[in-house]
């Protein structure tokens, strides 16, 4: 009878969860909860051997975790391609019908039809459940490889430890974790009379609840849960449309928004778009826009993916969020490869859901086009991830002690000369390597995921060990040992043993991402890795002279200049040298190119310019994986010039030469159209 009871109180506060979390109906009080709670926890103390690891009492976690393991998603967490104009959404709904109607799945001149959601303003993760039962959750991750968050996704009440229906096999179901508007109010006051930390916004509370080591801390705070998607389903239920799918997951027990809505064609996305937006106040929770994906899945797998984002579904995002405020001074930042960019210090600004103390002024022309002076009241911009902008000054509220910004002749960093060439519109320091700020870029870009990939060496660690003396150049990386890393601020002995593992891991890189790693002035990631297959061996890339570098179909002279002059310098000759030798660096052959009939094969481009919704990682990728090549330059080979907003002197060559330009509609038309 005492098991039974205990059977009994557990299907009544999961019927409970289900009516407060998923349905937000619920039938009984607070109290009378609680109580029944209590009462299930006082018959499992009586009885620890009946605890089973999905009873309601076993959410809130037990002792913290050292650190957060990986999980490998058997299904990638793809990203979404973005619009911001009605324009763009246009664009996307022809190329699906276009698409659809080749293929005989569209009749002529009908409108496909799209599940419309909201973008929630959360955090992405992956939940996997095995006959039912919750055993795996991930965040997303870089798409292929999360960080393990079970322990904490356990604790959040409006996912279900157990399914509502029998389903046999894995299911992974995806979705976003947030924090309601009030609850996030609720959670900063209760910091606040603690004394403890602001949580700027609901997401970023969301995001630090869930990737906390102490589960508990998670269950603490009030987070919630809706589902858009899956991943991998053993048996997938009898449903031929994405909105049928979604409500099968709802009939599981898992919370579903239930703001989503099937549209027929751009009319139809466009008028969903603007419904939203007028309601988008009144929300309970944060959303940054809506997404659009076509409905019916066999159409979906028609439609495929390109690079790693999905062709059939697009995310419409709200326009940009502005501020005013003052503009307190003007400094200048060191990059990589000396670059001396003008930021501007403001007097903090809430927009575009954080607080704003820097941006960018890009370059000293931009500050004189758009007479931005120290003291201006500026308008700032943000939009989702971007850095920051200041877009314009109100002359009208100019003081009369406004100032002109003047560039510096001296590094802030280093003292050396600071020079602009020529044609260019970037002023460098010349310091180089000699240069503390230039090293410190420099190692952190030769470490990052598309260079050498070593995790775990961070910008602050690098800056640290530069400023120590530690490291000097990119061969000391491979010089390091975990007892001296395990000596350093906030490095413990795992955490310094996890690092030295991921350096001997990338002593084998391959040789495209080798000469990436090494910073070469105009030599991107895709000509890196042309360059290495060109010549096969790192001993004939360094043999190379101009002539035989511009063999290369993507090298024009300015970047045969550039990389012969980098490898024939003494220092980066040792540097090699060094990486070859003692530090045990073997580069490893190229992958063979795309196949010769890939959509864009033989087709050369260069990006230059402010894309409206890709980076120019995600462009320079897009074309890589329909077969076509990204160069830093422009000359007569040049296929297209694909150019953005604030597109410099690569535009202008470009016309000059009679070189085809693009704008990224034209781009994504043209890698459309040719897939």
């Amino acid at each position: 009878m005492t098991q039974a009871r205990l059977q009994q109180l557990r299907e009544e506060i999961a019927r409970h969860d289900y009516q407060y979390y998923v349905l937000d109906a619920p039938t009984i009080a607070d109290a009378e909860y609680d109580r029944l709670f209590r009462a299930l926890a006082d018959l499992e103390a009586e009885h620890p051997e009946w605890v089973t690891p999905d009873s309601p009492t076993q959410r809130v976690g037990g002792t913290p975790a050292s650190e957060l393991g990986e999980v490998q998603h058997s299904v990638p967490m793809l990203s979404l391609g973005n619009a911001f104009s009605d324009e763009e959404v246009e664009a996307f709904d022809k190329r699906v019908s276009d698409g659809l109607t080749a293929s005989g799945a569209l009749a002529a001149g009908a409108a496909p039809a799209y599940l419309c959601e909201l973008k929630l303003d959360g955090l992405a993760i992956s939940l996997r459940y095995e006959d039912g039962h919750l055993v795996q959750a991930a965040t997303r991750g870089n798409g292929q490889v999360g960080e393990d968050v079970t322990a904490n996704v356990r604790t959040i009440r409006a996912i279900p430890l157990q399914l509502r229906q029998p389903v046999p096999g894995v299911v992974e179901i995806r979705g976003e974790v947030l924090m309601f508007r009030q609850d996030f109010e609720r959670l900063n006051q209760a910091q606040g009379e603690r004394g403890q930390k602001l949580f700027v916004n609901p997401r970023n509370a969301a995001a630090g609840s869930l990737r906390q080591l102490d589960a508990r801390i998670t269950a603490a705070r009030p987070l919630r849960f809706f589902a858009y998607g899956w991943g991998q389903v053993d048996q997938m239920p009898d449903v031929r449309t994405h909105s049928a799918m979604l409500a099968w997951i709802a009939d599981l027990g898992v919370p579903v928004n239930d703001r989503r809505r099937v549209a027929e064609g751009a009319a139809g996305l466009l008028a969903y778009f603007t419904e939203i937006g007028e309601a988008r106040s009144s929300l309970a929770y944060d959303i940054d826009g809506v997404v659009y994906k076509v409905d019916s899945l066999a159409a979906q797998r028609q439609l495929g993916f390109v690079s790693r984002a999905p062709r059939w579904a697009l995310a419409h995002k709200f326009a940009a969020e502005e501020a005013t405020t003052e503009l307190l001074g003007i400094d200048v930042q060191v990059g990589r490869t000396g670059a001396i960019t003008p930021v501007a210090r403001l007097k903090p600004v809430f927009v575009g859901g954080v607080t704003v103390t820097n941006a960018t002024l890009h370059n000293e022309d931009e500050v004189r086009r758009k007479d931005v002076r120290i003291g201006d009241t500026v308008v700032v911009r943000r939009a989702g991830d971007v850095i920051p902008e200041v877009v314009a000054p109100v002359p009208e509220l100019r003081p009369e002690h406004a100032a002109l910004f003047e560039m510096p002749t001296a590094c802030p960093v280093c003292g050396s000369a600071i020079e602009r060439l020529e044609g260019e519109a970037i002023a460098r320091c010349t310091g180089g390597l000699v240069c503390a700020a230039q090293r410190k870029q420099a190692l952190a870009h030769a470490v990052g995921r598309r260079a050498l990939d070593i995790d775990g060496l961070g910008e602050k660690l690098i800056d640290r060990l530069v400023d120590l003396g530690r490291l000097t150049s990119l061969a000391d990386i491979y010089t390091l040992k975990a007892e001296e890393l395990a000596g350093l601020e906030r490095m413990g002995e795992k955490s310094a043993q996890n690092l030295v593992a991921a350096i001997d891991k990338a002593r084998r890189p391959s040789l495209g991402r080798l000469l990436f790693a090494l910073g070469m002035r105009h030599v991107g990631e895709t000509t890196a890795r042309d360059i290495a297959r060109h010549f096969g061996s790192l001993d004939a890339v360094l043999a190379a002279d101009e002539h035989a570098m511009m063999g290369v179909p993507s090298v024009g002279p300015v970047v045969a200049a550039a990389a012969v002059h980098f490898l024939g310098e003494p220092h980066n000759r040792e540097v090699l040298q060094s990486l070859l030798g003692e530090c045990g660096v073997e580069p490893q052959a190229e992958a063979a190119p795309a196949a010769a009939g890939a959509v864009l094969a033989g087709k050369t481009f260069v990006l230059t310019g402010t894309l409206p919704t890709l980076t120019r990682d995600q462009a320079a990728q897009r074309i890589a994986a329909a077969g076509g090549k990204v160069s830093g330059s422009v000359s007569r080979k040049t296929s297209y010039v694909v150019a953005g907003e604030e597109a410099g002197s690569k535009l202008t060559k470009a016309q000059e030469l009679g070189v085809p330009v693009l704008d990224e509609a034209g781009l994504i038309e043209l890698l459309g159209d040719s897939n």
